[in-house]
């Protein structure tokens, strides 16, 4: 069975993809089983479910800058060509179930969004993205879940994208304890002899949600930093 997808593979994939097609760095090792992994305790609160979400505008003023992040990173700049190529899923399943906006979109259903994404000069072809959601807290908690469940439950598969073929192999792994909930997982892409690996760990904090993916390495480094600015008003 296929499912075909306009932009990526729910939330991880849109970032994953986009790094691998600048990336060829094989120094990470390439994962090999999943298990679901998600783990939660009460932390600085960001929101009830009685609260209003955060305006996109709102959320975009939270995001990480190239001032926060330190010398060596610049902004990514939006691929436009890559957004508009067919994805095609293949031997997966769990996201074939997913259907409608989540299986077609390229970032989580969720109204009030933004995202930034860079690239880091001090590790070859090293990117970082940082995407904050705001709704409330079951609605963050179960469009998370979904996803990641969906991703975990596929140890293999296969995306075309155009007409290159992508090997993925997934495994989830354990989130620092960050927030009220937290999600992590390894995605390896495989093709023409090449490997990348993408981190991507989800964090949610009350009513905001926060997403990192890229490089292992930085997504480790800068977490918590993106975390504190996020629940911070400002």
């Amino acid at each position: 069975m296929r499912v075909r997808v306009t932009t990526a593979l729910g939330i991880v994939a849109a970032t994953a993809l986009g790094l691998y097609a600048c990336s060829t760095d094989t120094s990470e090792p390439k994962p090999t089983a999943p298990s679901s992994i998600r783990t939660g305790r009460p932390a600085i609160d960001a929101g009830t479910a009685t609260d209003t979400p955060l305006s996109s505008a709102t959320l975009a003023s939270r995001l990480l800058s190239e001032q926060d992040l330190g010398s060596g990173y610049a902004p990514k700049p939006e691929n436009s060509s890559s957004q508009h190529d067919d994805v095609t899923v293949l031997g997966c399943p769990a996201l074939n179930d997913l259907g409608g906006d989540a299986a077609t979109g390229g970032t989580l259903v969720f109204p009030h969004r933004a995202k930034a994404a860079f690239t880091y000069a001090g590790s070859s072809n090293s990117e970082v993205t940082e995407e904050l959601y705001s709704d409330i807290p079951g609605k963050l908690s179960a469009g998370t879940d979904r996803i990641f469940d969906a991703m975990a439950g596929c140890p293999q598969y296969q995306v075309l994208v155009g007409g290159t073929a992508i090997d993925v192999t997934t495994q989830a792994v354990t989130a620092p304890h960050l927030g009220q909930e937290r999600w992590s997982q390894l995605l390896a892409f495989s093709t023409g002899g090449a490997d990348t690996v993408v981190k991507q760990t989800a964090i949610r904090n009350g009513i905001l949600l926060l997403v990192v993916s890229g490089s292992p390495a930085l997504v480790d480094r800068h977490l918590d930093q993106a975390l504190s600015k996020a629940a911070t008003p400002r």
